[in-house]
């Protein structure tokens, strides 16, 4: 199987990056939603994020990816247990693929029928949800995704466990993850509950120079040809990209939100009229990852300037009076707010 295309070789997009870098620096960031004309990148870009996130302690065996500080109980497979648990491991951090026709059983778990047939017990088969734990869950066309799996994913995102009670089971386990999403507004719109759960959102569109346009033809091409001999070449920038997450994650919490940045960003969002107070804390939290993640120890005006769009586009409400789209309207009150 090939390896995915390298993140550091994608062309442009610098917004749709710098999102999944954030979210891979901060997972409580809320998830990201990329929103854009179809080939621009975005199923690439997220399945390129894989190979770019830092190996995370895991216990071998367990489903659940249980941190060996905290095991969930009877999560480990008999055969793991016998002699007490197995020492931990450093693993590649999970990306689950949701797709549109999964049933409701294959996403949040089941009976395991196998086991009741030829054994006769009652035993439980985890689903997506379980194995997306400490990972990120990804959806491609998830504007199209069925209402029933909104309802769900909305429930686990709220309570970050999953609750599976059905056919005389009763289960419970954790399930935090990074919700990423990506589509094509043309195909509808995501549904506002579901839409207010990502922390930022994106938009993207197809390159409009001939250079950029050249430079991602080309490296397809070359990817296509040999995958191997591509990410070999570049491994090199695609290691350096995760040092810079990984001290990152190291130095977020060292990070200071000074009170002149904060009364900007709240004016930010009174000046937008943004509902609630997560477009706030959104903010906040995307600020710092990025100051963490340009080596600074406080978040400033242009972090807040950058992040901007992605943390507040999809937050809006619709001014029939304004005819500018979302991303226009956080950029004039950018200028007009920040300078």
């Amino acid at each position: 199987m090939a390896k995915p295309f390298p993140f550091s070789a994608i062309v442009g997009q610098t917004e749709m990056k710098l999102a999944l870098m954030i979210a891979a620096t901060d997972p409580g960031i809320g998830g990201v939603l990329v929103f854009g004309d179809r080939g621009t990148g975005k199923s690439t870009a997220v399945r390129a994020l894989a190979g770019l996130l830092p190996k995370i302690p895991m216990i071998p065996g367990c489903p659940y990816n249980s941190h060996p500080d905290s095991p969930v109980e009877d999560s480990l497979d008999d055969s793991t247990t016998e002699g007490g648990p197995p020492p931990a491991k450093d693993m590649p951090v999970p990306v689950v693929d949701l797709p549109l026709g999964a049933t409701e059983d294959r996403v949040v778990g089941a009976l395991d029928l196998e086991r009741a047939l030829a054994e006769g017990v009652k035993a439980f088969e985890p689903g997506l949800l379980a194995r997306a734990n400490r990972g990120f869950l990804y959806i491609d066309e998830v504007n199209l995704l069925e209402d029933h799996l909104v309802d769900l994913l909305l429930d686990v995102a709220a309570s970050g466990e999953n609750l599976v009670e059905r056919e005389g089971l009763s289960i419970r386990h954790p399930a935090r993850f990074v919700l990423i999403g990506s589509g094509n507004p043309e195909e509808g719109e995501l549904r506002p509950q579901l839409l207010d759960r990502f922390g930022l959102s994106i938009e993207v569109g197809t390159p409009d120079n001939v250079k950029d346009r050249i430079d991602v033809i080309r490296r397809r091409d070359e990817y296509d040809r040999d995958p191997a001999a591509f990410v070999k070449a570049w491994a090199r920038k695609d290691a350096a990209l995760r040092r810079k997450i990984t001290k990152a994650r190291d130095a977020l919490d060292k990070v200071k939100v000074p009170d002149p940045v904060m009364e900007k960003l709240t004016a930010l969002c009174l000046a937008l009229g943004t509902d609630g107070l997560r477009g706030e804390l959104t903010l906040l939290r995307a600020g710092r990852a990025a100051a963490a993640l340009d080596g600074k120890d406080k978040v400033t005006v242009d972090h807040v300037k950058r992040i901007a769009g992605p943390a507040l586009r999809h937050r809006l409400r619709r001014d029939p009076l304004d005819e500018a789209g979302s991303s226009v309207r956080v950029a004039r009150a950018v200028q007009e707010t920040l300078g």
